[in-house]
């Protein structure tokens, strides 16, 4: 039995992520091979909440070809490429049944990715002095990181990390070296099809998750009406996905308003220390700052998409998805403590299945490296003994019952929340 894992948010489920599955299945030439994607929950790795429940997005993904889903705790899935992608890989590894990892590139150079995983660029003083110089510079970390590269491996290489889903692909690669060191996991590297990650042009071929979400917001905020959620999204991610959002929004959840959560977790900062996760360096001071700084009018009610809290708070000290990061765990209350401590996931929980990923899921709970988990009161039987994964238990209920509120449903909701069955 062929099982391919994706790592992904799915924040919508579009055409590009139907692509990968159906790409993935023709590569190991198994119709049948089972896809499990791992997913991000109530945050995204960016740091804001995701758009749609997981529950919805593993309905969407089961909807379009997928047959088991995972999640990625909140603490591996709110954070850099490096944490985000070991934590992806080494769920799937845990599960005990996956033969294959797939994942997209920006760049049809698979072989040059393979080759920069093999190198320690952390170990190269050289590595280190070009990204310190590009940062310095006031370039974002991906961009001084590939120049940083470039700089050691030559332009080809830098050439070859420069798009986000490529750095991501690299971090994936360097992360099987790690846990997979025999080389069992088949890897599938397929080139991204349709626009930029963070184009939020409609335009074209399988426009991103970046611009489905900017479309829905600009025409259809703040009352989400399921007609014009039709009319706007229609055409630019697979039907079947558009039917599961629009047959439970409203129903079962409201869309997020993304300046509601970030103007609540800013007035949060007030009582943030400086131990919270990604606040070093000084910015639970900046944080508090601007709070103290705000004036009416500065973020209004309308700023749905968060562009307007973005331009308040933006600097050159700061990037906003750090800032972005640093707020997520201030309203859930993860610290640096819990980044050192909690290194690895110690428990896979079960989004959704259908009749194929039931009899995965079978297999898996005989062959996982850890415990298997369908509802969340599961985890409460071992806390006694094990209090790493109590707190990441913890964490993953905090941000749940966090975003839960925002779209409008009973924070305790997650308690009750049982895998999707298709």
């Amino acid at each position: 039995m062929r099982v391919i894992g994706i790592i992904a948010e799915f924040n919508p489920f579009h055409s590009g992520h139907e692509y990968l599955i159906q790409e993935a299945r023709k590569i190991v030439a198994d119709p049948r091979a089972i896809v499990m994607p791992v997913i991000s929950g109530p945050f995204t790795q960016r740091g804001l909440p995701s758009l749609l429940p997981a529950q919805i997005r593993a309905r969407q993904a089961m909807a379009c070809g997928a047959d088991l889903v995972l999640q990625l705790p909140f603490t591996f899935a709110c954070a850099p490429s490096s944490r985000f992608a070991y934590g992806g890989v080494s769920e799937l590894i845990s599960t005990g049944v996956v033969t294959d990892i797939a994942f997209g590139i920006d760049s049809g150079s698979p072989e040059v990715l393979r080759e920069l995983a093999k190198t320690d660029f952390e170990a190269s003083e050289e590595y280190r002095e070009a990204l310190r110089t590009k940062l310095d510079e006031g370039l974002s970390f991906p961009a001084s990181r590939a120049a940083a590269i470039g700089a050691v491996a030559g332009p080809e290489a830098e050439a070859a990390v420069t798009g986000p889903n490529s750095i991501l692909a690299l971090e994936y690669l360097t992360a099987l070296a790690k846990l997979d060191k025999e080389g069992r996991i088949n890897v599938i590297m397929i080139e991204r099809k349709g626009g930029d990650y963070s184009s939020t042009d409609t335009s074209g071929e399988m426009p991103g998750a970046s611009a489905i979400r900017n479309k829905l917001i600009c025409d259809c905020a703040p009352d989400y009406r399921q007609s014009a959620v039709a009319s706007s999204l229609i055409g630019l991610m697979p039907d079947a996905s558009l039917a599961v959002m629009l047959a439970e929004a409203g129903k079962s959840f409201s869309y997020i308003d993304y300046g509601k959560h970030l103007r609540s977790a800013l007035s949060q900062t007030e009582t943030c220390a400086d131990d919270i996760a990604y606040m070093g360096d000084s910015l639970a001071g900046f944080l508090k700052n601007v709070a103290a700084d705000i004036r009416p009018g500065d973020l209004p009610a309308d700023d749905y998409d968060g562009k307007a809290f973005e331009k308040c708070v933006a600097t050159k000290r700061y990037t906003m998805t750090r800032i972005e990061r640093a707020l997520a765990s201030c309203v859930t209350g993860q610290t640096e403590q819990d980044i050192k401590s909690l290194v690895r996931p110690l428990y896979v929980r079960v989004l959704g299945f259908n009749r194929e990923g039931r009899y995965c899921l079978k297999i898996m709970r005989k062959c996982a490296k850890v415990p298997v988990i369908t509802n969340p009161s599961d985890a409460l039987e071992l806390y006694s003994t094990h209090p790493e994964l109590k707190r990441m238990s913890e964490l993953d209920m905090r941000a749940a019952a966090y975003c839960w509120q925002l779209m409008g449903v009973d924070p305790a909701r997650e308690w009750e929340m049982s895998p999707v069955q298709v």
